[in-house]
């Protein structure tokens, strides 16, 4: 049962009538809306066959033309307008272009069509379409082709004399005089933006001067922020400085602060000191100050068995950076213009006492060799004798010849020289280096030490001593040898004008060297190897080298401790190959012999007589000449 009071009901009574003339009122409303817009549609709606009131094309009117008028008439003007230029204008520069020089083509028919079908449709919405066209008006691009390679072309050449890169302000000096130079806004053709620009007034029909877009870059620094840095620039260059560094003290003048200060430019705002004439002082200043740390050195005694050590010695390195910002920060003062220069302390690797401990003390064992040949070879002796010198060798640890001197290259200053190559003597790179490698084992040999790679020479040389030869080729053929004593080893070399000697020192075990040496015994006779010479006729010889014949022979060497025990009983074998004996045989084709004259006739007779025949001769033929050259 409802409890609802009763003045409810007949309020919501009341309120059914209002709202239902106010729907009634709105149906009219629109209706009559509907109505007046068909009329409208039907009264502005016009031919089909017309172009709607108020459009345009290109910037030209075809209001009420008939699409193939308004084409044809646009087609026309743009041949009338193909060959007139049009003056374009970036910054302060102009230019002409004609459409034909871009092969501009025009799409008519489209632009037409597009403006047709914004007056199109259905009778009551084509009329409303061309009352918006009529009101608001209208003017169609059409699309329009251009020949891309021309219109790239012609942009950068706009680009080439419109841009400008921007300068920012800069310092400069004068002398000794600082001085302010104004900066330069930069400028940059819209190159996208401007080939639009260009296609579209080309494709137009005015001929007015059409600015292309240029975009400005303002300078990051101007002329009033540098205003305070040449200020400091001028106190900087008022007066000399003075560099300490402990007790020494050098005066800094002002030109040559001047050829330190490195001066804003190209968006810098500060003062500093660098560029290229500040880097070579600053290295100067290092070879002046620096010093390298010395390590206790080892120094061998005047008659070469004794040895002592050199006290080590402390470094200085100059602190560059901390020295450039003490320059700077003294002579932006007034007064108290010094700079304190600070020096960073390099301690050695190697003391007195680690020295010692190592007990490198006195001769383990030398070895002398004697040299000849050219200045080449003798340069490479030098050099990987430097190299080998002051080399040490921990206990225990094996010494390789080739990892201590590394490949033998033209950079590292080797050079040219004899050397032998597969058995044959040529000219190479390093030529030499044997000689050192040689001298090297016989010292570790008269040590005893215990020798872990060795291979002789291919050749027999007979400077060398027999079968204690040592050749190497880096990286294959080394020389290695162990340092089996408990102390450490050093080497030393030491070059003469015509001889080498290579000396072991750290602390003598007193070994005993017992060696023998087999003769050196041929195994083979040299080869023959037949050279022709054109110098010398068929069947003539000449030996240019005799040769030499195979070789070997073999060491043994027995080592003995201070004891008497034997430690080590090695043998080495050396086979060396033949030289071969050159004879030069002749290749010219001897001369033919010249043919003999003959008899004169007998003088004629005048009594009829017959001349008596001529005396004979019973003489031997000389005998023929011998040979030209020696017998081969």
């Amino acid at each position: 049962m409802s409890t609802r009071p009763p003045y409810r009901s007949q309020r919501s009574r009341r309120r059914r009538p209002r709202s239902r003339l106010v729907w009634q009122w709105s149906l009219l409303a629109a209706t009559l809306f509907v109505g007046v817009g068909a009329l409208l549609g039907f009264a502005f709606a016009g031919s089909t066959g017309k172009l709607p009131a108020g459009a345009r094309i290109a910037g030209v009117s075809v209001s009420g033309l008939d699409a193939d008028v308004a084409r044809i008439r646009l087609e026309r003007r743009a041949d009338r307008l193909r060959h007139v230029p049009v003056e374009f204008r970036a910054g302060d520069r102009t230019w002409k272009l004609r459409p034909s020089e871009l092969g501009i083509e025009v799409d008519w028919d489209a632009g037409v069509e597009a403006a047709r079908r914004q007056g199109d449709g259905f009778a009551p919405i084509r009329g409303f379409r061309r009352i918006g066209v009529r009101v608001f008006g209208t003017d169609i691009h059409p699309p329009t082709e251009v020949y891309e390679p021309a219109l790239d072309f012609f942009v950068s050449k706009l680009a080439r004399g419109v841009d400008q890169e921007h300068r920012a302000a800069a310092l400069r000096l004068r002398g000794l005089k600082p001085v302010v130079v104004p900066g330069r806004p930069g400028r940059e053709l819209d190159r996208e933006a401007a080939a639009t620009t260009i296609v579209a007034a080309l494709a137009g029909f005015e001929r007015l001067p059409v600015s292309l877009p240029v975009r400005v870059e303002r300078p990051a620094v101007t002329a009033s922020a540098l205003r305070p840095v040449a200020a400091q620039a001028r106190t900087v260059l008022s007066a000399p400085v003075t560099l300490t560094l402990d007790e020494t003290r050098w005066r800094l003048p002002r030109w040559r602060l001047a050829g330190l200060l490195d001066l804003p430019d190209g968006g810098k705002r500060e003062l500093s000191l660098g560029g290229p004439r500040a880097d070579r002082w600053f290295a100067a200043l290092r070879r002046r100050v620096n010093r390298p740390a010395r390590d206790a050195e080892f120094l061998i005694s005047s008659n070469g068995t004794d040895v002592g050590i050199a006290p080590q010695r402390d470094g200085f390195e100059l602190d560059v950076r901390g020295a450039a910002q003490a320059i700077l920060a003294a002579a932006s003062q007034r007064t108290d213009r010094t700079a304190r220069l600070r020096v960073t302390r390099t301690r050695p690797e190697r003391s007195v006492a680690e020295a010692r401990a190592m007990g490198i003390k006195k001769l383990v064992a030398s070895y002398t060799t004697t040299y000849g040949g050219e200045a080449n070879r003798l340069h490479n002796v030098r050099l990987v004798a430097q190299l080998v010198d002051d080399h040490l060798i921990a206990p225990g640890a094996e010494f390789s010849f080739n990892k201590t001197t590394g490949a033998r290259t033209a950079d590292k200053g080797f050079r040219e020289a004899p050397v032998i190559i597969n058995g044959e003597l040529e000219t190479g790179l390093g030529g030499g280096v044997c000689q050192v490698s040689t001298t090297v084992f016989n010292a570790a040999f008269e040590a005893g030490l215990p020798i872990t790679a060795r291979t002789n020479h291919s050749l027999y040389i007979s400077h060398y001593p027999t079968g204690r030869d040592a050749t190497v080729n880096y990286p294959d053929l080394d020389l290695r040898f162990v340092n089996d004593t408990r102390h450490w080893l050093l080497i030393r070399t030491f070059v003469g004008s015509s001889s080498l000697t290579v000396a072991l020192y750290g602390t003598p075990v007193n070994r005993r060297i017992e060696s023998e040496t087999a003769p050196l015994r041929v195994t083979a006779q040299p080869s023959i190897k037949r050279v022709p010479n054109a110098d010398l006729f068929v069947g003539e010889s000449s030996v240019e080298d005799y040769g030499e014949p195979a070789r070997a022979t073999s060491v043994r060497r027995r080592v003995y401790s201070a004891s008497g025990k034997l430690l080590f009983d090695t043998t080495w074998s050396s086979s060396y190959v033949a030289e071969p004996k050159i004879v030069q045989v002749g290749t010219k084709p001897k001369p033919k012999p010249k043919p003999k004259p003959k008899p004169p006739p007998p003088p004629p007779t005048t009594t009829g007589e017959e001349p008596p025949p001529p005396p004979t001769t019973t003489e031997e033929a000389p005998p023929p000449p011998p040979p030209a050259g020696r017998p081969s």
